[in-house]
Formats: C-alpha cells, sequence, structure tokens
C-alpha cells in the first residue's frame, strides 16, 4: 500500500485549516455576508448555477468559453515566443530588434494596452484573444533568452568542433538545454494569461468565468464571485499539473544527479 508523503498531508491540513477557518469566521458572524459568504452560501451558488446557469448560459458554458480563449491564445503564445525566444538568444541581431519591445509593454498593466487593442479590433473575440496572447508571450519569451544565453559556452564550442553546423547546434544543443527554462516560463504564461481573463472578459462578453465573476460583483453577489473564485482557481491548478506532467515526460532528467 503506497504511503502519502508528508508533503501531501501537510497540503491537506493547509486546506483543512482554511475551510475551517473560514467556516467559523462565518458562523459566528465576524464579517458581513456581502463581505466573506459562508460556505454553505458558495455551495448553494454553485449548485444553482449548476442546475439553472447563469444570465442564460450554463456553468460548463461559462467555463469553456473562457478555456477555449485562453487554451488558443495560449497555443499561439507556444508557437511563437519559443522559437523567437531561442532565436534571439542565440541570435544578438534578432534580440536587439525584439527585445526593446518586449520590454516596453512587458511592465504594462493589461487594462493599459486593452483600449487599444479594443481600438484596433474591435469588442470581438479578437481583441480579447490578442490581450491574453500579449500577456503570456513576454515570460515564455524571456525564459526563452535567458535559457539560450546561460548555456555554457563550451558546449557550443565543443559540438562545433565536432563538425555540427548551426542548425544541429541549434536542435541538438541548445534546444534541449533550455527545455527546463522553456517550461518554467510556459508555467509562468499560462498564470499571467488567467490572471488577464477578467480583464479579457471585461468588454462586450456574454459569457466566459472572468466575466461571471465581474457581472455577479456587481450586483454584490458576493456568493456567487467566491464560487467562480474558487472555480477559477481549481481550474488553473488542473491545468498547471497537465504542463507539469507533460514537463516530467520531456526532460525526464529534471532533478536527477547526472
Amino acid at each position: 500500500m503506497k504511503k502519502i508523503s508528508t508533503e501531501k498531508k501537510l497540503t491537506v491540513i493547509t486546506v483543512v485549516v482554511i475551510l475551517a477557518f473560514w467556516y467559523f469566521i462565518t458562523k459566528f458572524g465576524a464579517f458581513s455576508e456581502i463581505i466573506i459568504p459562508s460556505p454553505k452560501s458558495v455551495w448553494e451558488s454553485f449548485i444553482d448555477v449548476i442546475t439553472t446557469g447563469y444570465k442564460g448560459h450554463s456553468l460548463l458554458e461559462h467555463l469553456g468559453t473562457s478555456l477555449r480563449r485562453l487554451i488558443i491564445a495560449y497555443v499561439l503564445v507556444v508557437v511563437t515566443a519559443v522559437p523567437l525566444g531561442l532565436l534571439s538568444g542565440y541570435n544578438s541581431r534578432i534580440r536587439a530588434i525584439w527585445e526593446p519591445i518586449i520590454e516596453f509593454y512587458r511592465p504594462l498593466p493589461p487594462l493599459a494596452y486593452y483600449t487599444i487593442l479594443v481600438l484596433w479590433m474591435g469588442i470581438g473575440e479578437s481583441s480579447k484573444l490578442a490581450l491574453l496572447y500579449l500577456a503570456g508571450f513576454a515570460p515564455v519569451y524571456i525564459a526563452c533568452v535567458s535559457g539560450v544565453m546561460r548555456i555554457h559556452e563550451d558546449y557550443i564550442y565543443g559540438a562545433g568542433t565536432l563538425g555540427a553546423n548551426k542548425a544541429q547546434i541549434f536542435f541538438y544543443v541548445i534546444f534541449p538545454a533550455t527545455l527546463t527554462d522553456i517550461f518554467t516560463g510556459l508555467r509562468t504564461a499560462l498564470g499571467v494569461e488567467y490572471t488577464t481573463l477578467v480583464a479579457a472578459e471585461m468588454v462586450a462578453a456574454t459569457a466566459g468565468m472572468g466575466w461571471l465573476v465581474l457581472d455577479a460583483s456587481n450586483y454584490l453577489r458576493s456568493d456567487t464571485v467566491f464560487m467562480g473564485v474558487i472555480i477559477m482557481g481549481i481550474t488553473g491548478i488542473l491545468l498547471d499539473k497537465i504542463i507539469r506532467i507533460i514537463e516530467g515526460k520531456v526532460v525526464h532528467w529534471k532533478g536527477k544527479n547526472s
């Protein structure tokens, strides 16, 4: 019989303590239900949205809409930011072209340039996907550039000495050596995109978890807000877990002694 690790036990204990603390502070009326709803209220809100939906859409439709936006933008980030980041780390001229652009918009709050995206692309799905894409692009690009620049030059020179051309050095030396950094960037990008989701669904949206939370807050429905936030948090954990599983399969040597 497989034993439960100490780390997993501590995780379970932490969750139980948080839930117990939440239950007791609401049970004894330490805060108004509008500020912190009780676990029972949040659960009843969950059952209500599951059975009757919210503003004409079921919970699965809201979740599916958000995940569709998130995944489309995320896939675009993977197929563009990874190769461009690796090439920028490998070639200083390419890096000199792209780095000023990335460093300029990266610190900006998403809402700061979302208004510009809406002006350029309208209030439809295009501007929402563009916002999520830009939010996720920078972390992956920077992680890839950093990963390439941390590679010891002796590895590259050694491969060249053995007769490898630039393409072979890139695919057989640089790319494998940066996989850990790439996955770190991918995990960071997923988190950044997810936090930007509410901003992406603020304008002209009628469905999505971010929109659901925002709309419920306008009517002071804190039970629905908490329910939506909890579902988004659990979904984010599951998505991150998927990436970590893929990382474990691809970067199978990570954390192992040579």
